[in-house]
């Protein structure tokens, strides 16, 4: 009976020792090691870089532990960091001209200059670290990705201007002999003339000098119609016609045989007067300038464009042209002329256009809507501008490489196109799948990455010199980096 009970004591003590070796090596296997050391997954070991909290990617250990919100670290394995192997072969974007980097190809070949194309591989444009994201984070992230696209480059330049006077259809009545204006024809602004409508009728001294001396050689002329008599009575008709004396009106005086006290001036222009320097009874001097007079058959409108659009525009070319008070007709005119200089304050080209007004619908100062289809002949590459994310000096676009794989690409842009498109002058090949919706997302979970990177490429530096865990070791550094504010963290990795 005794030795049933030691029996039954040592098994009893064999099962509770097992089971808690059991619980031990559970609990061992559970608890991945710390970093450096190594975990078998499978028959893979894996290395764990070093440890993270799950609810913020910055907040970064060296051991496993808790997370300033109470919450298990997370390891990082160095099979997740580890980018592509350096005997990869080499992928082949597209190729460009030697001396043209805009001037890109899909296949290899000469340029235009008649020199062999250059390839550009991935690894050159690669504008920073891959990223994996899993196909339902993907999802809940709404990435919309789209192709680079290659077709006829149609920018249309949409603008404004105003309607303005045709200035060589514009002139000014000028007196030519000083005197009193006795009857004003055309007396306000506005009035519409014709060529050869009355103005106003002047007393004026030299007139009455002049028109004595026709007379008198018009009446030798009739009583001998010698050639010297010819001669003087040309002469002086020239005078009078040299004061803007009609025809009419020297034959009125042929007519009456009589000095007339006052001469009419007639109108040698049609249009509107825009301005009115006389008052009937004033007293005007020679070259004072009367009246100013504008044909409104013809219109300008100058037209204003951007800097970088002037080389879209030409003499000539079709514009259409849209009024406020009627946008549902479209004018059609022509650039007339370009300015050849920017105006100083706005640093815009002012483009001159002409439209025909013969129904008077456009009038001076006017505000207009100006459409100039430029319809270029020339083809390249484009894509969305919401794509393309502005970083300083930089324009990055993300590039959907297949299985969850994006890669930040460095681009340069050129022209703005219809439907939100921007040219691509390099950086992408034609075909290539960009990320167009979401890519805010991966620039920062990208940048995240990098400056990780740096991080864990500076941690192994201070290891390979041989450095310890002293004030200025691994342990201080993840310290520093536990007190100071995220931003300047990775202020500092840049």
């Amino acid at each position: 009976m005794k030795i049933t009970r030691f029996g039954l004591t040592i098994i009893f003590t064999a099962l509770i020792t097992g089971t808690a070796v059991f619980y031990i090596m559970t609990a061992l296997t559970t608890f991945a090691p710390a970093t450096g050391q190594a975990t078998k997954e499978g028959t893979k070991e894996r290395k764990i870089i070093y440890w993270k909290a799950p609810m913020d990617p910055t907040e970064i250990y060296e051991e496993p532990g808790k997370s300033k919100m109470g919450m298990d670290l997370v390891p990082v394995y160095e099979d997740e960091m580890a980018g592509e192997d350096d005997d990869k072969e080499r992928k082949i974007v597209y190729w460009k001209a030697p001396m043209d980097p805009t001037e890109i190809y899909d296949q290899p070949g000469k340029s235009k200059m008649g020199m062999d194309l250059v390839p550009v591989y991935e690894d050159e444009l690669v504008g920073g670290v891959d990223i994996k994201i899993n196909p339902v984070v993907e999802q809940n992230m709404g990435l919309k990705v789209e192709s680079v696209e290659k077709g006829p480059l149609n920018h249309i330049v949409r603008t404004y201007g105003h309607v303005t006077f045709d200035e060589t259809l514009t002139g000014i009545i000028s007196q030519k002999s000083s005197g009193w204006i006795e009857t004003l024809y055309a007396d306000y602004t506005g009035f519409m003339v014709k060529k050869g409508d009355p103005l106003y009728e002047i007393y004026s001294p030299s007139l009455l000098a002049s028109q004595e001396e026709y007379l008198s050689a018009y009446k030798n002329h009739q009583r001998s119609k010698s050639k010297l008599n010819k001669e003087l009575l040309e002469s002086a008709r020239k005078r009078l016609q040299y004061y803007d004396i009609a025809d009419q009106e020297i034959r009125r005086i042929e007519k009456s045989g009589q000095v007339q006290k006052t001469l009419t001036v007639r109108s040698p222009y049609q249009g509107v007067i825009t301005h009115k320097n006389v008052i009937e009874g004033s007293y005007v001097k020679t070259g004072a300038s009367l009246f100013t007079i504008a044909d409104l058959s013809t219109v300008w409108v100058e037209a204003h464009i951007f800097e970088y659009e002037q080389n879209l525009v030409y003499e000539g070319q079709e514009v259409e042209m849209i009024l406020s008070y009627n946008p549902d007709k479209v004018h059609t005119g022509k650039i007339s002329y370009i300015f050849p200089y920017l105006q100083p304050k706005t640093r815009d080209v002012i483009i001159r256009i002409s439209f025909e007004n013969t129904k008077d619908e456009l009038k001076p100062d006017m505000f207009a809507q100006i459409k100039i289809n430029t319809n270029t002949d020339n083809a390249g590459l484009f894509i969305s501008s919401q794509a393309v994310i502005h970083s300083g000096e930089k324009k990055i676009v993300f590039v959907a490489k297949g299985k969850g794989t994006f890669t930040p690409r460095q681009i340069t842009t050129g022209i703005f196109l219809e439907q939100g498109r921007v040219q691509v002058l390099s950086g992408l090949a034609a075909g290539e799948n960009i990320v167009v919706s979401g890519q805010f997302l991966l620039d920062s979970e990208s940048k995240l990455k990098e400056a990780i990177q740096k991080m864990i490429e500076s941690k192994s530096g201070l290891a390979a010199v041989g450095q310890t865990a002293t004030k200025e070791g691994p342990d201080d550094f993840f310290d520093e980096m536990d007190e100071k504010p995220k931003d300047d963290f990775f202020k500092d990795m840049e």
